[in-house]
């Protein structure tokens, strides 16, 4: 039905930058929110940033000021870049968007696969 396919994490050393894509694809009628999620192992999942329509923007504190999110509506997709990278920052990320399949219908959550981002020396 709607798919979100994750690119862009990778293995950096502490200080570097990566920059996180995700598209959406399917049966998509409009995309309302889209954001970033991460995962450390054993820990939860927590809102990293995110995007509604008019181009709003949320940001976990502490990537304030070092991560940028981002979309483009045409391409349906969205983007995060990372500076400063640190090793705390190490997790899954995980693609999100809110998406209205049809109209009449509410607006389901979906998520991407993850990829990891790994920050070390």
């Amino acid at each position: 039905q709607v798919q979100l396919v994750e690119s862009g994490g990778g293995l950096v050393q502490p200080g570097g930058s990566l920059r996180l894509s995700c598209v959406a694809s399917g049966a998509i009628f409009s995309i309302y929110d889209m954001g970033w999620y991460r995962q450390a192992p054993g820990k939860q999942r927590e809102l990293v940033a995110d995007i509604n329509n008019g181009g709003s923007t949320r940001y976990l504190d502490s990537v304030m000021g070092r991560f940028t999110i981002s979309r483009v509506n045409a391409k349906n997709t969205v983007y995060l870049q990372m500076i400063d990278l640190k090793p705390e920052d190490t997790a899954v990320y995980y693609c999100y968007a809110k998406v209205h399949v049809s109209s009449g219908t509410i607006p389901e959550d979906y998520w991407g696969q993850g990829t990891q981002v790994t920050v070390s020396s």
